[in-house]
C-alpha cells in the first residue's frame, strides 16, 4: 500500500454540525485507510552507566530507515532522541527485578509543523532467569487507535518470550498490510516456531474520534461530578494536571479528557506521561493537560506554577482547584449531562467498552450542539465563497443568560477559534447558486 492514499476523512463520523475539512484536518491524529499501520518499532532498554544509574536507551530499531533527506533525518534524529524519555519517565531508579507486570501505556510527540505522532508502549520483562532489567517495546504511529495497537503489542508480547527473531516477521507482514478503514479487519499472517502459522484479525472501530478512547477508565476512577469539573477547566483551556502512579492509567485517563471536547480539539502543550526530566512544564504560563506519576507530587507542588487544576486519579478527588469550577457550565446542562453520566455510571447497566464510549461521547456531544450548534446560520459568505463568522449576532442569539456567559467565554478560546478557521472555509457550495 502507498502511504497516504485512500484516505478517509476524519469527519466520517461527526455530526453534521461540524465543518468538514480535509481528511484528518480537524483532529489530532491522521485517520487515513490504506496508510501504514506505523512508522518504526522501537525496543528501548536500560543501560547501566559508570556511575551505576540507568539509562533508557535505543536497543533496536525496525526498519532503519535509508537515503533520508537532512530534513527527514533530522525530524528522525529528535523523535529517536525523545522516545527513550517517553519509555522511561519515571526517571533512572532502576533496579534488576525477577517479577515485572507489564504495563500498556502511549504517549504524543508533536512536530515542529504541529502534526502528532502517537508511540504505543509496552512495557515488560523479558523471559529468562534470575534478575532482569524491564524493556520497552514502543510502535510508533500517527494512527491513533489504542485498541488496536494494544493487541498488535499483546502479539508482540507473546512472541518477545519465545525469541526477539519472531517478532520481526510479524511486524514486516503488518508493515505490508494496509491501515483498515473503519469498521473493516486486516488479517495478518504469522509464523510461530511450534505453534505454526497463525491468523491475527485486527478490527478498526466503527467510530474514528472514539478510537483511542476508554471513557470506562475516567468514570472507573472519578465521580460524574468531578468529570463535568474537569470538562470545564478544558472547555475553558486552563492548566490541568493529572496525577497517578501507573502510566496506563494516566496515559488513558487523559486521551479520555481529551477525547471529551470532540468535535473540538485540544490544542495546547499535551503530555499524558510527563518525563521526570520534565516536571518544570506545570510552571509554564500558558494552558496544558498534562499527567505525572504520583511519586513527583510534592515536587510538583513546590514548583512556581500558575493556576491550575490538579486532580488525583487515585483517590477520585481534586488536590488543587482554581475555586469556581462549580459554576463553569450552564446549571441547566450540567444537571442534564450529570444525570446522563450516572445514568451510564450504573452498575446495573452492563456495557460494552464501545458502548460505554459511544454513550458518554454523546452527552459531550449534544453539549456543544445544544450551546454553539446554530454557529453555521452565523457565517456571513462573500461573493468569493470566504465564510467570515459573527461572533456578537452568533452570541445574541442565545436566548439563556447562564448559557449566553459561558458562550462568550468559550468564543475566546483557541480550540472554538480553530473550530471556526475550518468552517469558515468549508463551504459546500449548493446546487444552482451562482
Amino acid at each position: 500500500a502507498t502511504e497516504g492514499k485512500d484516505e478517509v476523512s476524519a469527519t466520517e463520523n461527526t455530526p453534521p454540525w461540524a465543518p468538514q475539512g480535509k481528511p484528518g484536518e480537524r483532529s489530532s491524529v491522521f485517520y487515513s485507510a490504506g496508510q501504514f499501520f506505523f512508522e518504526y518499532l522501537v525496543v528501548v532498554s536500560l543501560k547501566k552507566m559508570p556511575d551505576g544509574h540507568y539509562e533508557p536507551k535505543i536497543a533496536y530499531q525496525f526498519p532503519k530507515r535509508e537515503n533520508l533527506l537532512k530534513g527527514q533525518k533530522e525530524e528522525e534524529e529528535r523523535l529517536l532522541q525523545a522516545i527513550p524519555l517517553f519509555c522511561f519517565p519515571d526517571g533512572n531508579n532502576w533496579a534488576p527485578v525477577t517479577e515485572f507486570t507489564s504495563e500498556t501505556f502511549s504517549f504524543v510527540l508533536t512536530n515542529v509543523d504541529g502534526s502528532r505522532k502517537i508511540g504505543y508502549c509496552r512495557r515488560l520483562l523479558p523471559s529468562g532467569r534470575g534478575v532482569r532489567l524491564p524493556e520497552v517495546f514502543c510502535i510508533i504511529s500517527c494512527l491513533g487507535c489504542f485498541g488496536l495497537f494494544s493487541k498488535i503489542l499483546d502479539e508482540v508480547e507473546k512472541r518477545r518470550q519465545i525469541s526477539m527473531a519472531v517478532i520481526y516477521p510479524f511486524m514486516q507482514g503488518l508493515r505490508e498490510s494496509p491501515f483498515p478503514a473503519p469498521g473493516k479487519t486486516v488479517t495478518i499472517k504469522s509464523f510461530i516456531p511450534e505453534s505454526g502459522t497463525e491468523l491475527i484479525e485486527l478490527t478498526r472501530p466503527v467510530d474514528a474520534h472514539l478510537e483511542h478512547v476508554e471513557f470506562q477508565a475516567l468514570l472507573q476512577r472519578l465521580s460524574p461530578h468531578l468529570i463535568l469539573h474537569i470538562f470545564g477547566s478544558a472547555v475553558l483551556e486552563r492548566r490541568l494536571i493529572f496525577l497517578a502512579e501507573e502510566l496506563s492509567v494516566l496515559s488513558q485517563c487523559i486521551h479520555a479528557v481529551a477525547a471529551l471536547l470532540y468535535p473540538f480539539t485540544w490544542a495546547h502543550t499535551y503530555i499524558p506521561v510527563v518525563p521526570e526530566c520534565l516536571l518544570d512544564t506545570v510552571c509554564c504560563p500558558t494552558p496544558f493537560m498534562v499527567g505525572i506519576q504520583m511519586r513527583h507530587l510534592e515536587r510538583v507542588l513546590e514548583q512556581p506554577m500558575e493556576e491550575a487544576l490538579i486532580v488525583d486519579l487515585c483517590e477520585g478527588k481534586i488536590i488543587q482547584a482554581v475555586g469556581d469550577e462549580e459554576e463553569i457550565l450552564p446549571g441547566k446542562l450540567q444537571s442534564e449531562m450529570l444525570m446522563s453520566l450516572n445514568r451510564h455510571n450504573n452498575n446495573n447497566n452492563v456495557h460494552t467498552s464501545e458502548q460505554v464510549n459511544a454513550l458518554v461521547s454523546e452527552a459531550f456531544v449534544h453539549f456543544f450542539v445544544r450551546l454553539v450548534g446554530h454557529y453555521a446560520s452565523h457565517i456571513k459568505w462573500g461573493r468569493s465563497g470566504s465564510g467570515s463568522f459573527q461572533e456578537r449576532a452568533f452570541c445574541k442569539a442565545i436566548a439563556s443568560k447562564s448559557c449566553r456567559r459561558f458562550v462568550k467565554k468559550f468564543v475566546k478560546t483557541n480550540m472554538f477559534s480553530l473550530f471556526i478557521e475550518e468552517a469558515e472555509k468549508s463551504r459546500i457550495p449548493q446546487e444552482g447558486s451562482g
